[in-house]
């Protein structure tokens, strides 16, 4: 199979967060519905929808949604950098940054190296009310207390993709056959997921989009999901002004708060990295 490069194109434009596609991750990849003693802090969502706003009042004010996951770095990937029992792998023949409960020990490093806050920990076994574990996705296995997990571009359908390539007589999986649950489940069609490899895909086309942008790309985390849209404020969200504080292209504008998650919750990763220096590799980080 030929090397290929999945990623998504999220078109913040198209998002009207009804959360469609947040059910969409949570059903097919088994997560439990939430425990009694879960709070922010200890929910697991492997996507979120993000509200963000202009900082302006009525009648200029202007919201829009940001559904934020598991950016699937490229070579400099902070989680792998970082995790002492190789429970992080990214597959060089497809780019997904995969994770492997059976090693995680939980430690929780990956997740202070994620500048994206897309990991999660289990802090309780998955528990579902009876009847509904009928309902169990039978291609994903659910993940025990003590791990930790993320969106992985839906690693089940991946596999069911090659079954079908394979029993077809071909190592290459057709485009449109291997698509993640939130792309499927989305009504607008905002979120587009193909091999960024492929110049023909409309992914591809998409991240080549004048007004295409990715989060923290300052960082060097070289992330494959692409985010586009025509209105300058919704772009300026990439470069995470620090809470209270206008952007640099903001001038006149009312600054943005705390009110605002997506900022508030980049913007501390902003500000712990030297924009110009890119993350160590595993390599580097283990041997010094």
């Amino acid at each position: 199979m030929s090397a290929k490069k999945y990623g998504m194109s999220i078109d913040v434009d198209r998002c009207n967060g009804c959360g469609a596609c947040m059910v969409a991750c949570a059903v097919e990849n088994n997560i439990p519905p939430a425990h009694a003693g879960i709070n922010e802090r200890k929910g697991i969502t492997w996507i979120r929808v993000y509200k963000v706003d202009n900082g302006e009042d009525y009648p200029g004010k202007r919201s829009a949604f940001v559904p934020v996951l598991c950016q699937h770095c490229g070579e400099h990937t902070p989680c792998a950098s970082v995790c002492p029992q190789q429970a992080v792998d990214v597959d060089p023949q497809t780019g997904i940054v995969g994770q492997m409960p059976e090693r995680c020990l939980g430690c929780r490093y990956c997740m202070a190296a994620c500048p994206y806050h897309a990991r999660y920990f289990n802090w309780f076994d998955p528990v579902w009310p009876a009847g509904m574990e009928k309902t169990l996705n039978p291609d994903v296995a659910p993940r025990m207390r003590g791990v930790v997990e993320k969106c992985n571009f839906c690693h089940g359908r991946l596999h069911a993709a090659k079954q079908r390539a394979a029993a077809a007589g071909t190592e290459e999986i057709q485009p449109g056959d291997y698509v993640p649950a939130c792309v499927e489940a989305c009504p607008t069609g905002a979120i587009r997921f193909g091999d960024l490899n492929d110049a023909a895909s409309e992914t591809a086309k998409a991240a080549k989009d004048a007004n295409s942008f990715r989060l923290l790309e300052k960082l060097g985390t070289d992330p494959k999901i692409y985010y586009r849209s025509k209105k300058d404020w919704v772009r300026q969200i990439a470069s995470a002004p620090k809470v209270g504080q206008p952007h640099e292209n903001n001038v006149g504008r009312t600054p943005r708060s705390a009110r605002d998650p997506l900022v508030a919750l980049l913007a501390p990763a902003r500000s712990s990295a030297p924009s110009s220096a890119p993350l160590p590799t595993r390599k580097e980080t283990l041997h010094g």
